[in-house]
């Protein structure tokens, strides 16, 4: 059998991803699609071959919008988010499409994890959650002490007692 011939090496990105990344029922597939003006999203059953939920920027709720392309990107994620929750979607995987996990397309999936989606702990969450826990710990210790120094200087311990055995 020969080897495919792609017109692009997004093509080709998009092929090998392909095999790693299948939706199912239980968890969709949130494949976006990006041309230099519009932003499309789509929550995909591969299993059955049905769009769950679909959103893109050339929808009349888009009519008027003004702000940057990826301002757009964020609220068809959001659009496209707030529609799978509503057909009965919690968790998706997500599908670049082939393009760089930056700009437009990395807004549409940041867009669906602040909406609950496409989460471990949730993406916007965690990293609030994160700089609180920081922050916790920071008053919880009285005397500034870094865990991590406390762990190390725990760890050498038995080292250098190692060490002084062999010199005596």
């Amino acid at each position: 059998m020969l080897a495919p011939q792609f017109r692009n090496k997004r093509e080709h990105r998009k092929y090998r991803l392909r095999f790693k990344i299948r939706g199912t029922a239980e968890r969709p597939r949130l494949s976006v699609f990006r041309s230099s003006k519009h932003v499309y999203a789509q929550v995909i059953d591969d299993e059955s071959g049905s769009t769950l939920a679909s959103a893109s920027t050339l929808e009349p709720d888009f009519k008027g919008f003004e702000g940057s392309k990826t301002d757009a990107a964020t609220k068809v994620g959001q659009l496209v988010a707030d529609r799978a929750v509503a057909a009965g979607v919690t968790k998706l995987v997500f599908d670049r499409n082939g393009y760089p996990y930056h700009g437009r397309v990395a807004a549409v999936s940041k867009a669906a994890h602040e909406r609950g989606l496409l989460t471990k702990a949730g993406y916007a969450a965690l990293s609030d959650t994160a700089d609180d826990a920081d922050d916790a710990d920071d008053a919880d210790d009285a005397d500034g002490a870094d865990e991590a120094v406390a762990v190390a200087e725990i760890d050498a311990a038995p080292v250098e007692a190692e060490a002084a055995a062999q010199q005596e």
